[in-house]
């Protein structure tokens, strides 16, 4: 078979970037290139000069969008395509203009099933982190400080309305499995929303804007690494330096599940910036930290744009719709204690444990079937390969079915909230976990 020469074919048939005669067209010439970059450089130094020169408090955040160019002299022999090149080139973040044209930002506008309530103009905002553009009124810092409240109060009424005796460190759990900077990065995954190598004004606004850390910084502050604090800190463990509580210095002070309610986060985990980078160096922040100030900032824009009513219907749809088993989330390191306590607590009987039936006893693979009676109530059962191991199970079973109890009609307070709405029914607030 002979081989085709594309190159050789109609011009009509070839695509604008592949004809040869095009190839001069797609670059400016080298004189105009070295002039763009020359004029860019002195916009940059412009800008850093007019930042050192401004009072502090005037513009604690630098120069971003809002600042006038007009002080920056741009060659007027310069093509009209490079001057506005050289503009959005010294923008931290795309502009507003170009926001309508973005197909991108249309196509999540329409994703996300928005109606014009909520400007495409909110959303492109929702795009821009602040390590990008640190522009308070250009990146979406307050809404996602908005929607990170939101999110922790709808989420945690609904985990404590619904099992109303959980333990507080399986809330933690849920509260993080629902709402948890993993879980906003996998829905922005599924959102179609990709990141953008280098934020800049060129670049498309439908991209999320953020400048990201560098692989070593990434490594030294990843799970893994021995910079990070492990939850309970205890004698002869780091300290908890930079963290959002008094005493902080002591080593041998320990993490209690109390005083993760007061001083730590809605997840139990300290409190410390999202952001990184050296004093005299740009800030850098994670993927996962950026991906989570955007679905909070989305939820913050609808919020505001379009009420009370459709963030808990957003809320509803995108995050309290996954399926989540909570009954996996236990850990009982002794479970027959803890039953025996939780019964002596409510005033049960104490717990006996009674074998109900077995299979196999003299064979390789043997079945029992143990449950755990207080009185003659059966609290729970389970089935294992040894007595012992059927009674822990059936300890297990009995803890899980206390702990995991919900009431049929399960409403909220934000339920309540506005008009023609039923009166409020108050629900069951349990005493807490067991204390051994």
């Amino acid at each position: 078979m002979k081989a085709l020469r594309l190159l050789r074919w109609s011009g009509s048939v070839l695509s604008p970037r592949t004809r040869p005669c095009l190839f001069h067209l797609l670059q400016p010439p080298l004189s105009n290139r070295r002039l763009l970059s020359a004029t860019i450089s002195s916009l940059q130094e412009a800008i850093q000069y007019q930042n050192q020169d401004q009072d502090p408090e005037e513009d604690p955040w630098g120069s971003s969008q809002g600042h006038e160019d007009d002080d920056l002299v741009i060659p007027e022999d310069m093509p009209q395509s490079l001057q506005q090149e050289a503009r959005l080139r010294a923008l931290p973040s795309p502009p507003l203009s170009a926001v309508r044209s973005s197909a991108k930002l249309a196509a999540l506008h329409a994703r996300l099933s928005f109606t014009p309530r909520l400007p495409i103009e909110s959303l492109a905002r929702c795009l821009v982190d602040a390590t990008a553009d640190p522009n308070p009124d250009f990146n979406n810092t307050s809404l996602a400080i908005l929607g990170r409240d939101l999110y922790g109060y709808y989420t945690s009424e609904a985990i404590l309305c619904r099992y109303p005796r959980l333990p507080t460190a399986v809330v933690f759990a849920a509260m993080s499995a629902y709402t948890g900077p993993k879980t906003l990065t996998q829905i922005t995954q599924e959102w179609g929303v990709e990141l953008v190598a280098e934020p800049g004004g060129e670049v498309d606004p439908g991209y999320l804007q953020c400048r990201r850390e560098d692989s070593m910084l990434r490594k030294k502050h990843s799970p893994d690494s021995d910079t990070d604090l492990p939850p309970m800190v205890g004698k002869g463990q780091p300290s908890i330096v930079g963290a959002n509580r008094p005493n902080a210095d002591q080593k041998t002070w320990r993490r209690g599940v109390s005083s993760m309610t007061v001083y730590d986060d809605e997840f139990g985990d300290l409190v410390k910036d999202s952001t990184r980078g050296a004093k005299n160096q740009e800030p850098t922040t994670s993927v996962e930290d950026a991906c989570a100030r955007f679905v909070q900032a989305v939820m913050g824009a609808v919020y505001l744009h379009r009420g009370k009513h459709a963030a808990k219907m957003f809320f509803k749809e995108h995050i309290l719709s996954r399926h989540l088993n909570v009954g996996k989330m236990f850990e009982f390191k002794q479970p027959t204690r803890d039953l025996s306590r939780l019964c002596a607590r409510e005033g049960f009987e104490s717990p006996v444990a009674r074998i109900l039936s077995e299979t196999g006893r003299l064979s390789r693979h043997p079945v029992f079937i143990v449950g755990v009676f207080a009185g003659r109530e059966k609290l729970g059962e389970g089935a294992g390969s040894s007595l012992n191991e059927a009674r822990i199970r059936a300890a297990v079973g009995a803890l899980k079915g206390w702990y995991l109890y919900s009431p049929l009609d399960v409403r909220v307070p934000s339920d309540v909230e506005g008009a023609n709405t039923r009166p409020w029914k108050p629900v069951l607030i349990d005493i807490g976990e067991i204390i051994v």
